[in-house]
């Protein structure tokens, strides 16, 4: 076995580049997709249900896209053909996205952004794993958070720029996007493609020789023995009690005639015994040879690190799923004292959100060069358990704030949480991984990101209109708890790799 060499300090810059361009594109869409939806005549609670385009193709791209990665190999390499096709959608999509003349077409363009957006950033993770020797993981991990923090600054922030700094309007008088989030979103999609450009153009990735080369023929011959005496899973007695678990959870429902919303998980539920049942019936066929069978059979079988990480992943998602889509709402009702979006007051706080927004992104920047430090002095795990409660706590100060510039405060706290989660797990995680499966493992981790996302833009609504009065600061308390709980189980997580020190010489 060879040693996989070091990479220079400007190598993982270039590597990480691209990630620039991901965040400008996700910071747009958190920040602005629940404005847009609002102005376009969406209620308060049905915000969740809208906003589950994003979880949804999420689930469904970032495993199928890490599973053909893992087999890709071509001209551009193979991570980078994803990136460059990703971000050619996703820049379109940015373009036509803030032009939605009616809220179903804003929220099918949601499915489409964030389908794209998916492309690009899958293989971005995966792409760590291949170029860098474990104990510059850390570090490649937290390059690519403080690109995520910086396009993410600019990005939330570009709005409230537009209309303080060049005079451009952030109101509409006929009821369509105001032109300085439209203008936000065409620089976005220029800023997209160029910086993917970047990273395409000024990284070469190694051949499958010398992949090959890199790994320990003895870990290999291991993950195949491990294969080999892989307990063999009964999918169709999982199938039936995924299908009898979901058809109960869909009746009652129907019966107390609750939430429309809460159907999502109910009717998941049967797709996912569908799916099983499915692989089941190929399994038995010794059809085996094909990505659904190979990605599910993973599922079942993932190393036991990447299992506690899931968890932790589960309550960590649900928290920022429930700011990204309920801050502007929270901000501009509890903090400004409004709810009509025609209203001069409404946009100055929601584009007020988009500078709060950058703010957490642009102290997540900053932290990222300091995460490695802190875990070379105590580990990995503490780290992100000291990150999640900062983080967490922050979301929770929010209800006790009424101050507009107060409430930078908590939003730098969450940006020291939003640095970590964009680094430590990945890091942690890529220890536990077999080599040859980096794509579709990373692929499948994204379950534990947007199951969380899809159940809370199914439950948020129904708590916010039934539990919580309408009052959707409540929702932030909620999400604060949550990461906070994220952080505390973190202690369970077992580190396989975690290395002495992780700075990057």
């Amino acid at each position: 076995m060879i040693a996989k060499p070091r990479l220079s300090f400007w190598q993982i810059w270039n590597m990480s580049f691209g990630y620039l361009g991901i965040q400008f594109g996700f910071a747009l869409q958190n920040a602005n997709v629940s404005r847009i939806f609002e102005q376009l005549g969406a209620r308060v609670e049905d915000i969740p249900i809208l906003w589950v385009a994003a979880p949804v193709t999420g689930l469904l791209i970032q495993p199928v896209i890490g599973h053909m990665s893992d087999k890709t190999w071509n001209k551009l390499g193979r991570r980078r053909p994803y990136f460059l096709v990703g971000a050619i959608l996703a820049s379109l999509a940015l373009f036509i996205m803030p032009n939605s003349p009616h809220l179903w077409i804003a929220a099918g363009m949601l499915w489409i952004m964030d389908a794209s957006i998916n492309i690009s950033m899958e293989p971005f993770r995966a792409f760590v794993g291949d170029m860098l020797p474990d104990d510059q993981r850390t570090s490649g991990f937290a390059m690519q958070s403080f690109f995520i923090g910086t396009g993410a600054v600019v990005a939330s922030a570009l709005p409230w720029v537009l209309s303080n700094w060049l005079h451009i309007s952030n109101v509409s008088t006929d009821g369509s996007i105001p032109p300085s989030v439209k203008f936000s979103f065409y620089i976005g999609g220029a800023v997209f493609l160029l910086a993917v450009l970047w990273t395409v153009i000024k990284t070469k990735e190694y051949s499958p020789q010398e992949l090959a080369s890199f790994e320990d023929k003895s870990q290999i011959d291991s993950e195949d023995l491990d294969f080999e005496k892989r307990k063999k899973t009964n999918y169709y007695r999982n199938g039936l009690l995924w299908a009898l678990a979901g058809a109960i959870f869909t009746y009652i429902v129907y019966y107390f005639q609750l939430q429309k919303e809460l159907y999502i998980i109910g009717v998941g539920a049967l797709l996912f015994a569908f799916i099983l049942l499915l692989v089941g019936v190929l399994v038995d066929n010794q059809q085996t040879k094909n990505g659904l069978v190979e990605v599910i059979e993973d599922l079942y079988h993932m190393p036991k690190t990447m299992a506690q990480l899931a968890v932790v992943q589960f309550f960590t998602w649900f928290s920022l799923f429930s700011m990204w889509i309920y801050t502007t709402a929270a901000v501009t009702s509890h903090t400004y004292g409004t709810t009509d979006t025609t209203s001069q007051l409404y946009n100055d706080g929601a584009d007020w959100v988009g500078i709060l927004f950058s703010v957490y992104n642009g102290a997540a920047a900053l932290i990222a060069f300091l995460l490695p430090v802190l875990a070379a002095k105590t580990n990995r795990k503490i780290t992100h358990l000291i990150a999640l409660c900062i983080g967490g706590m922050g979301l929770v100060s929010i209800y006790f704030i009424s101050s507009q510039y107060l409430l930078i405060l908590p939003m730098v706290g969450i940006g020291f949480a939003w640095a970590s989660i964009l680094s430590m797990p990945y890091a942690i995680l890529t220890g536990s991984l077999p080599s040859r499966k980096m794509g579709v493992y990373m692929g499948i981790f994204n379950f534990f990101i947007v199951i969380p996302q899809i159940l809370a833009a199914s439950i948020l609504g129904f708590l916010v209109k039934g539990l919580f009065g309408g009052q959707t600061i409540y929702a932030l308390v909620l999400g604060g708890a949550s990461m906070i709980l994220a952080g505390l189980l973190t202690l369970l997580v077992e580190d396989k790799k975690s290395p002495a020190r992780s700075v990057a010489k």
